[in-house]
């Protein structure tokens, strides 16, 4: 569902993505270690469309996004570190009007289903989102996923600056989506959080993907003892602990 070959992009002489090969099939979750300026980020935006690659293909659902950037978003679901909404309109406003600008149209009670099956409640659903906390707006943004039945979702930072119980609730909903068949890719600090939600972990530096962990067979603690290796230069010993290169 998601898929980048060589996908490299260069600005001036810094190359901040380095031939990235990566996949995210329908039904997992790919989540991407890095420290800031490793190239999570602009992975993020060439998959968006926000960037054109130097050189190398993004592909959503079989679609190049280079080629195809309006047919490709059709497929996707965004949710970035700060979910913008408009403040003088409640929760169920807001995800109407940008249901419509994506061309789906539901009734009043189908988007309060909607946002409360993201874990909005009635009552917030019809509040103005000015009085939203952050996990409350990450909730919108899921419900936006839910009803454009997006098959990939794309989540740069979703869990920073969330309380522990926001980012317990976000983490469950996305585990939920990766299970229905929803293949995600994810930017984040979080280990703990990464190896909650992905079944596939990347760790990522200066650009270059260099490692893929399977989740399943390590646990927060050896993930980050492997990422913290790459990050100072050591050679990990992944060869005990399940890691996939």
């Amino acid at each position: 569902m998601i898929e980048a070959k060589q996908l490299t992009k260069k600005f001036g002489s810094l190359t901040a993505l380095d031939q990235l090969d990566l996949k995210a099939p329908a039904g997992e979750a790919v989540c991407l270690l890095g420290a800031n300026g490793a190239g999570k980020t602009t992975t993020i935006n060439l998959f968006l469309g926000f960037l054109e690659p130097s050189s190398g293909d993004a592909f959503v659902n079989g679609l190049n996004v280079a080629e195809a950037p309006f047919e490709s978003k059709k497929h996707l679901a965004y949710i970035p570190e700060q979910v913008a909404l408009y403040p003088q309109l409640s929760g169920a406003e807001n995800l109407d009007y940008f249901l419509r600008l994506s061309g789906v149209r539901k009734s009043r009670a189908q988007l309060i289903s909607i946002l409360k099956d993201a874990g909005l409640d009635e009552g917030a659903a019809g509040r103005r989102a000015s009085s939203y906390s952050k996990g409350m707006r990450q909730k919108v943004g899921i419900a936006i996923a839910l009803a454009k039945d997006a098959k990939a979702l794309l989540l740069d930072e979703p869990l920073s600056g969330l309380d522990p119980s926001a980012a317990n609730a976000l983490s469950h909903s996305l585990r939920r989506l990766r299970d229905e068949g929803r293949a995600i890719l994810m930017a984040t600090h979080d280990v703990f959080r990464a190896k909650e939600i992905g079944t596939r972990i990347g760790i990522m530096k200066a650009g270059k993907l260099v490692a893929m962990l399977d989740a399943a067979s390590l646990d927060a603690r050896e993930i980050e003892r492997i990422y913290l290796a790459h990050m100072h230069d050591d050679e990990p010993d992944v060869a005990a602990t399940g890691a996939a290169a």
